[in-house]
């Protein structure tokens, strides 16, 4: 695990090793198996994903599992608690046997002082992180499910830079993202290859008419 959390994570990158690893020996290391609770309402913590698949999700008031996103190695959460807000919906859960550096809000402030620069790129990664939020709002807003699906992969499609995309995560929890259920989305992606739209191969999908999933 030496200095693994801090040189994955693009807030710390930039740094000197020397910092890094000053960062890290400041941080708590911990492995989580699948299934196991990471963070809960009322934790105070940067949770820094070292290795595996983190997943963020809150409550309905019904009780039902909203999923906002999935931390993968380099991801964290938590900074938000760190400059005083209140974590009092979120928990984390580990999708696999996953590995978690955590750094306690005074370590954390400690750093900040240290190397007042990652301020500013903390708020630059903040904001991405909100319009990835804001994106997923847009998808609950659509009101077919196959046209949730349809901008998820064109999105995956984008930042790959490929029209083959490789899906990261379980049907159960792309289907919690898009706000629907796995049978859901399964009969979704057969509509959709039905139509010649894409081709599925188990987690992978080749984009075959991405003029025709824009006009879903």
């Amino acid at each position: 695990m030496q200095h693994i959390c801090v040189s994955l994570v693009p807030l710390f990158a930039d740094l000197p090793e020397k910092d890094q690893l000053k960062i890290n020996s400041l941080a708590s290391h911990r492995r989580y198996q699948k299934g196991e609770t990471i963070f809960q309402p009322g934790d105070e913590k940067l949770q820094i994903v070292a290795r595996g698949n983190m997943k963020v999700y809150q409550l309905s008031a019904s009780g039902r599992e909203q999923l906002l996103r999935v931390a993968q190695p380099g991801d964290y959460e938590g900074e938000k608690q760190l400059f005083g807000l209140e974590n009092d919906s979120f928990f984390g859960q580990a999708m696999e046997n996953t590995e978690i550096c955590s750094l306690s809000k005074a370590d954390f402030n400690r750093v900040l002082l240290e190397n007042p620069q990652l301020s500013l790129k903390l708020l630059e990664l903040s904001a991405q992180k909100l319009l990835a939020t804001e994106r997923q709002t847009q998808f609950l807003a659509m009101e077919r499910v196959e046209e949730r699906l349809a901008s998820y992969l064109l999105d995956l499609a984008k930042v790959s830079e490929s029209d083959q995309v490789q899906l990261s995560m379980k049907m159960k929890d792309i289907a919690l993202y898009l706000g629907t259920t796995p049978e859901t989305l399964s009969r979704k992606f057969k509509l959709l290859e039905k139509m010649g739209y894409l081709k599925r191969t188990g987690k992978q999908v080749k984009i075959l008419d991405e003029d025709g999933l824009l006009d879903l």
